[in-house]
């Protein structure tokens, strides 16, 4: 049986070779593993490690079941803001809010994301609070997205095949190779990504696998520990530009932003976070919280336009993140 075989590479610390590894995500996907065999079958990746001849498959077989989002005919020029969760930070929902600041300026925003697995709160929770509608029929998802500049891709409604994982994962209740394959799992296939991972090991398999898919542009980026582009100390990125990638690290002073603690980002709850959130969006947020905003949203803007400095894009950022959204009420219904 194939997952007895997989489960004793992984018990040696050895790479699952392509095939094994295919035929046993296609029987996760289709139920044929019992939970105990699914959890040891996550367990070991974890903690062997994943590596891009493992990953880059996975992401394939799993997107091979999921319900496909064809955007191309609204813009050819879509981006993503998503991490991979995991940090153990306790930090408020920074991608959601630069999403959202995006949408408000112009650029068209595929949101691909889930309830909050190893966090308080994940872009669901928020999106939801906000009135944010989770689409699922692509006529109603192409007319949103041409209206509002933006459109949540609830992964649930996308990944039905999950509806098997999704109680091992809960169960299990640490970090998974499915936090680190969400966020490549888009099924509107975005042209563009910025993609935070928590733990800053799978940067390189990251970029590997976005550069596989054909990406155009997308950063990753880790900041101090978090999935995020922080004030609180460096961050490392890796840009992938079609085929080429390259590496850097980039601090708050560079941008004229003072440096924080991590207690200044952390959320108590949901509750919390709905509230941070509303005050970003008047421009009124505490300046902890408006600085990281503006560092991840001035990366996402340089993503999005090649002829952009890095640091004109943060500054143009952080002009627009001390106004607040111009649209919200017409993007929040």
């Amino acid at each position: 049986m194939e997952i007895k075989q997989a489960l004793l590479a992984l018990a040696n610390k050895q790479d699952v070779a392509e095939d094994l590894l295919i035929k046993c995500f296609d029987d996760l996907f289709q139920g044929k593993l019992t939970p105990s065999q699914a959890g040891a079958f996550l367990f070991g990746l974890k903690t062997k490690g994943e590596t891009p001849s493992e990953l880059f498959p996975a992401v394939k077989t799993a997107l091979k079941y999921a319900v496909k989002v064809d955007v191309t005919d609204i813009a050819d020029k879509t981006i993503d803001t998503c991490g991979t969760g995991g940090d153990g930070k306790m930090s408020f929902n920074c991608s959601t809010a630069v999403a959202l600041y995006l949408a408000d300026m112009g650029y068209k925003v595929v949101k691909h994301g889930n309830k909050g697995v190893s966090s308080k709160c994940g872009s669901a929770e928020i999106l939801d609070e906000l009135g944010i509608p989770f689409l699922k029929e692509p006529v109603e998802i192409k007319n949103f997205l041409k209206s509002k500049n933006f459109v949540f891709l609830f992964a649930p409604f996308f990944h039905p095949a999950f509806k098997h994982v999704a109680p091992v994962r809960m169960e299990l209740g640490i970090p998974t190779i499915f936090n680190v394959m969400g966020p490549l799992l888009n099924p509107a296939n975005p042209t563009h990504q910025l993609l935070g991972v928590g733990d800053k090991k799978y940067m390189d398999t990251m970029a590997k696998v976005l550069q596989l898919k054909g990406i155009k542009r997308a950063a990753i980026v880790h900041g101090d520990g978090f999935d995020e582009i922080t004030p609180t100390g460096e961050t490392q990125v890796i840009l992938i530009e079609e085929n080429d990638i390259k590496k850097f690290t980039i601090t708050p002073e560079e941008f004229e932003i003072k440096r924080c603690s991590e207690q200044d980002l952390k959320i108590k709850d949901k509750n919390q976070s709905l509230e941070i959130m509303k005050l970003l969006f008047e421009g009124k947020a505490p300046q902890p919280i408006k600085d990281m905003v503006a560092l991840n949203l001035g990366m996402a803007l340089y993503l999005l336009n090649e002829n952009m400095q890095l640091k004109d894009a943060v500054k143009s950022a952080r002009q627009r993140v001390d106004k607040g959204l111009k649209k919200r009420r017409s993007l929040f219904l």
